[in-house]
């Protein structure tokens, strides 16, 4: 009985050591760590997980560096290095950063064919340009479009159907710029005015359309004497009617028609625009005008220097006696107390720019169109020359080397003077 008493003791406590040792085992495997997840591959071409917060923002100020913050007069420029010697840079930043230095010159050029069409496709070999007679090296060359600053400058003096036309035109007029343009609004007759000052030409205010618009001039001079007067007829210097009114036979003083004033004020303005976001832009004058000068302060010849010292180019729309067909010979002839009606062919030529001769109101609402396309859409060469004291007027001639082509480019400049360091 003994016996069999051990043997089921011993049997016992071998099944208890191998309950414990199991027991063990399942605790040991509860206390191993689980595995890493797997993390879900990120997209083709996302550089941050899906829910992760923003970068920061870059803690440097807007606009630019601190070494570029001085003004061209205050800090020159030296022009920054070209990828290899004897390149022709054109960037319009390069661009901005050649200008600084009042040795580069910079002439905006139209080239087109026999139909009048601009020409695309050039290359910097294509065009050899002189100063003075003398072929210069290009160091900037370029094809692409720029954006504008525009002064549109708007004859209040014309007559008043004339007047009418224009005045339904003026959405026309602003719809014709691009929404990188900036534009100013300018009026003149006997003085000038400027309507709106430099904005986007998506965001020119209605009101201020509405201000630039005149009624124009009614009617002409007042018929004073000869068979036409109403009043005052005479006969071997004796009234045929006492009893009418007699009315004095001296000339009647001419309206001015400030058109030199007018063309200055926009130039002058438009050489304080600077450098825009949309970086180097093309300064133009916009004339919309009989072309009728009489009784500036400016003379032509100073408004001129302005103009080109200043790379401004101006383009005008002839309107009224401008647009007809014999205005050539009518300008050649100086009525007294009149003034001189050739300032819009002679502005255009010296400057480089284009004018367009348009009578009717739809001719007119066209042309707006197109004298933006010409201004925007042009060459710009550019070389540096000789920095002189002197500010003698030098010339240009600007030649392509292609058949049956036609160049518009300003047939010269006035240096400006060194500047002092």
């Amino acid at each position: 009985m003994l016996g069999i008493w051990l043997f089921g003791l011993v049997s016992g406590l071998r099944k208890l050591t191998i309950f414990l040792a199991l027991a063990g085992l399942a605790c040991a495997a509860q206390e191993i760590p689980d595995a890493p997840t797997p993390k879900t591959p990120l997209p083709s071409g996302t550089p941050f997980p899906a829910g992760s917060p923003p970068a920061p923002k870059n803690s440097r100020p807007e606009g630019p560096p601190p070494e570029a913050t001085g003004t061209p007069a205050d800090k020159p420029t030296t022009p920054r290095p070209l990828p290899n010697p004897g390149d022709v840079a054109s960037s319009r930043d390069d661009l901005f950063t050649l200008t600084v230095n009042v040795s580069f010159v910079q002439v905006p050029v139209t080239v087109k064919d026999s139909f009048g069409r601009l020409v695309e496709g050039l290359a910097p070999h294509d065009f050899t340009v002189y100063e003075d007679g003398v072929p210069q090296k290009l160091s900037f060359f370029s094809s692409d479009p720029f954006p504008l600053s525009a002064a549109v400058v708007v004859d209040s003096n014309l007559p008043a159907s004339t007047m009418k036309k224009v005045n339904e035109t003026l959405p026309g007029l602003i719809s014709a710029f691009s929404q990188f343009d900036e534009v100013a609004l300018y009026r003149y007759g006997s003085n000038v005015q400027q309507v709106s000052n430099f904005v986007s030409a998506s965001e020119v205010p209605t009101e201020s359309l509405n201000r630039l618009k005149r009624t124009g001039r009614q009617g002409g001079a007042p018929v004073t004497g000869g068979p036409l007067s109403q009043q005052g007829t005479t006969v071997n210097g004796r009234p045929v009617d006492p009893s009418l009114p007699q009315v004095s036979t001296s000339p009647v003083p001419q309206e001015t028609n400030v058109l030199n004033d007018a063309v200055l004020r926009a130039a002058l303005d438009l050489s304080r625009r600077d450098k825009g976001e949309q970086g180097v832009r093309r300064r133009i004058i916009f004339l919309i005008s009989n072309g009728r000068e009489y009784g500036s302060s400016a003379h032509y010849e100073d408004v001129r220097r302005v103009l080109l010292s200043q790379n401004i180019t101006v383009y005008a729309l002839g309107v009224d006696t401008a647009a007809l067909p014999i205005y050539d010979k009518l300008n050649r002839v100086r009525l007294p107390g009149f003034g001189r009606g050739d300032a819009l062919p002679r502005y255009v030529s010296d400057t480089g720019g284009e004018m367009f001769a348009e009578l009717d109101r739809q001719s007119i609402d066209s042309a707006y169109g197109k004298i933006t396309e010409v201004a925007r859409n042009q060459y710009t060469l550019g070389y540096s020359t000789r920095a002189t004291p002197s500010s003698s007027y030098r010339t240009i001639d600007v030649r392509v080397h292609r058949p049956n082509l036609t160049v518009q480019a300003k047939e010269g400049y006035f240096p400006l003077p060194p500047q002092r360091h």
